[in-house]
């Protein structure tokens, strides 16, 4: 492709989220690619800019995580001024960003989702967690980066993981711990790409070990059997149609522990529309090992920008 029929570029990162570190990371290495290729990109820091300066702009990459970047609000900016943007939608993007409401979609399209309960400051949460069972986890419905998330072990433990994750979100979910491991599936286009498996070095993957510890292990090729890991990956992309998800993103799912035949099952968690691209970051990762490198897949993404 002819990346001087891209024009002026922007490479929206940074942004007011909690998440504005890890965009900040993202959105250089981003940069830094899309130049190497010769494409005519700028940075924009929405935090530190009127979004009215992107008038200029022929193009955007959206390297925003979190909210007011990857929860519809800018893409409806984008979307008002005529800019082509990577990734998904205003809706989807929205229903990616919300934990709840992206499972009642996959729920009732019967795609298996982890039992799961809302809580408020008035919920019963003793019986929270007797009908859920322990461990689970509590996190805030619309936050990411494991953000204000916390594996609640003892039923005690709920009341302070409640209050930690409403620190962050006024909608908090609490669901039942899948213990068969994490995996992810990285999506570009109509392309699933090999699926990596999750290895923490700590009690779960967290903000530190996404980001911050060195011994988190990713393997790829995951481990599933090659037919299964087929499978999950056409259930991945069903996944991320569901909510509308178009141009790249990334699904997490869990397995549980196998059952006394041998069994395991796949339970999905989330969608993210806008996935890092870190040293750390799971769709870098999963693009080398289809053969792509970092520079070729930011490219193939901006090429997928669109509007509607």
């Amino acid at each position: 492709m002819d990346v001087q029929n891209f024009g002026k570029v922007a490479v929206l990162f940074g942004g007011r989220s909690a998440e504005r570190e890890v965009s900040l990371n993202s959105g250089r290495r981003v940069l830094a690619a899309l130049l190497r290729q010769g494409v005519d990109a700028h940075a924009f820091d929405p935090a530190e800019r009127k979004l009215d300066e992107l008038a200029v702009f022929e193009r955007a990459f959206i390297a925003l995580h979190g909210r007011h970047g990857e929860d519809g609000t800018i893409q409806g900016v984008l979307e008002l001024m005529g800019i082509p943007y990577t990734g998904s939608g205003v809706l989807a993007s929205a229903l990616g960003m919300d934990k709840w409401r992206s499972k009642l979609l996959w729920r009732a399209a019967r795609l298996p989702v982890p039992e799961y309960a809302l809580l408020s400051g008035t919920s019963d949460l003793a019986q929270v967690a007797a009908e859920l069972g322990l461990p689970l986890f509590v996190k805030p419905v619309c936050e990411g980066s494991s953000i204000g998330i916390s594996k609640v072990k003892c039923a005690s433990e709920l009341g302070a993981a409640y209050a930690e994750a409403a620190r962050h979100d006024s909608l908090v979910i609490a669901e039942r711990a899948i213990l068969g491991g994490e995996y992810t599936v990285a999506i570009l286009g109509d392309q699933a790409l090999p699926i990596i498996k999750i290895e923490p070095g700590s009690e779960f993957y967290d903000y530190e070990a996404k980001y911050l510890r060195d011994d988190t292990a990713y393997r790829c090729p995951c481990g599933l059997p090659e037919n299964l890991e087929d499978e999950l990956r056409q259930q991945a992309l069903e996944a991320f149609r569901i909510l509308g998800g178009r141009g790249w993103g990334r699904v997490d799912f869990l397995m549980d522990e196998a059952t006394v035949t041998g069994e395991s099952r796949a339970y999905f968690l989330e969608v993210n529309t806008s996935p890092g691209m870190t040293d750390h970051s799971l769709v870098p990762m999963a693009a080398r090992a289809a053969g792509m490198s970092y520079d070729e897949l930011v490219v193939r993404v901006l090429a997928l920008a669109t509007l509607g």
